[in-house]
């Protein structure tokens, strides 16, 4: 069985990342394992701009910000494998893998990063009554079609839910010809970056409908139209707000999977409000020497952030490895507790021994927040209190904490992160 110091699942943004930062801190043994015929996973498919800009301090399209990663990961000579579907990982990080050169193989692992990143939610976790006629698709298949195959899914356009990418195929579709006839949004706020909205909706005119959902699909081998209907606050359509739509097609955009039956089965705890692992400020989970980073922890908005995290588990990762990190009863652990808005904290455990100068927590909030403060109370004291003018849950938002500012609290036990209105 080959041996490696770290191998990482997964060869798109934060793979690539985690294994630029883990070479650069001194591992050599390094392996990727990637299920694609190519490295870049999402981001091949993502040819609109906007990508790089707090990394390279430059507007790149997807594949161009791929490029910059794999060209880093050719010169600096770290091996990889692709076509290669990782089957399973034992708590002794023996990780199982098949493809078609190797047929089904082990190798073993000194510390593994979890980056697998994430899957879209299908049709069937909606239960939208009607036939299941051609022309639904998820709006990631819909980009990829388009983008990378050069098939055209349809002429006439309804979507379903305001994620970004969802955003980004109706101005995709509208340029290519098609006719985008509305987005619309269960949730009386949309799930995109506001940008989106402004540069993919409003600059060509297209309706989104917050508070409104498919209630039936019309067509029986192809989609000939769908019912649009407005929802009260519980979610349920109300009668005679119904409105027709006639079309071909039908983008869903409901909402991304951290893609984690692996980690599951080898023990990973995971947790509820991200649907990804629990980690520390290492981004290591509760098995020792297993790290995530990047979709597969917490949904991202931004792949320069998923850099950034990603190369946070390379370095820490490698640490592990060669046994410079202090060990666990050198520090305080001190547990961080989102209340009062905000939906989940990325890390959710903190080791003041093992934590970096500075600590980026991120974090989500559960509704659109005007003029509020963020506040974290050390214990029962508040010591961060900061305004935000707006705050909704489709940006990612973020808290600096310092290894200098928590040691000044010996006792520290909690950190609490809440909404305040003043």
């Amino acid at each position: 069985m080959k041996q490696y110091d770290i191998v990482i699942i997964g060869g798109g943004p934060a793979g690539l990342a985690a294994a630029v930062s883990a070479k650069k801190n001194g591992i050599d043994r390094i392996l990727i394992l990637e299920r694609d015929e190519e490295l870049g996973g999402i981001l091949n498919q993502c040819i609109h701009n906007g990508f790089g800009l707090h990394t390279f301090q430059e507007e790149l399209t997807g594949p161009e910000y791929a490029g910059r990663f794999i060209e880093q990961v050719k010169e600096l000579d770290i091996a990889y494998k692709l076509n290669t579907m990782v089957m399973d990982i034992s708590r002794e990080k023996v990780v199982t893998a098949m493809n078609r050169e190797d047929g089904l193989f082990d190798v073993q692992a000194k510390a593994v990063i979890l980056a697998m990143g994430c899957r879209e939610r299908a049709k069937g976790a909606l239960n939208i009554p009607g036939f299941r006629p051609a022309g639904i698709y998820s709006a990631g298949t819909a980009q990829r079609l388009v983008n990378m195959e050069g098939y055209m899914p349809g002429r006439e356009v309804v979507i379903l839910g305001s994620g970004d990418i969802g955003l980004i195929m109706a101005r995709r579709m509208t340029l290519e010809g098609a006719k985008v006839k509305v987005v619309a949004e269960l949730m009386p706020y949309s799930g995109g970056l506001k940008r989106n909205i402004v540069q993919c909706l409003d600059d060509y005119g297209i309706p989104l409908k917050l508070s409104h959902t498919v209630i039936d699909i019309r067509g029986k081998e192809r989609m000939e139209g769908i019912t649009l209907a407005e929802v009260d606050e519980r979610g349920k359509p109300v009668p005679g707000t119904e409105e027709l739509y006639s079309c071909d097609t039908l983008l869903l955009s409901v909402g991304l999977i951290p893609e984690n039956e692996i980690s599951e089965k080898m023990g990973v705890e995971m947790n509820r409000a991200t649907s990804g692992p629990k980690v520390n400020e290492s981004l290591e989970t509760n098995i020792k020497g297993v790290f995530a980073c990047g979709n597969v922890l917490h949904v991202h908005d931004l792949v320069d952030f998923v850099s950034e995290e990603a190369a946070a588990a390379g370095k820490n990762a490698a640490s592990y490895v060669k046994k410079e990190r202090p060990e666990e009863g050198n520090g305080r652990e001190i547990r961080l507790n989102p209340e009062n808005g905000i939906r989940y904290t990325v890390p959710v455990m903190i080791n003041t021994a093992r934590m970096d100068e500075k600590l980026t927590v991120r974090f989500r909030v559960d509704g659109v927040y005007k003029y509020c403060y963020v506040s974290a109370y050390f214990d029962e004291e508040r010591v961060i209190h900061r305004r935000r003018q707006v705050m909704a849950p489709g940006e990612m938002e973020e808290m600096k904490l310092t290894r200098e500012q928590l040691l000044q609290y010996p006792e520290l036990k909690t950190i609490t992160v809440k909404v305040e209105e003043e």
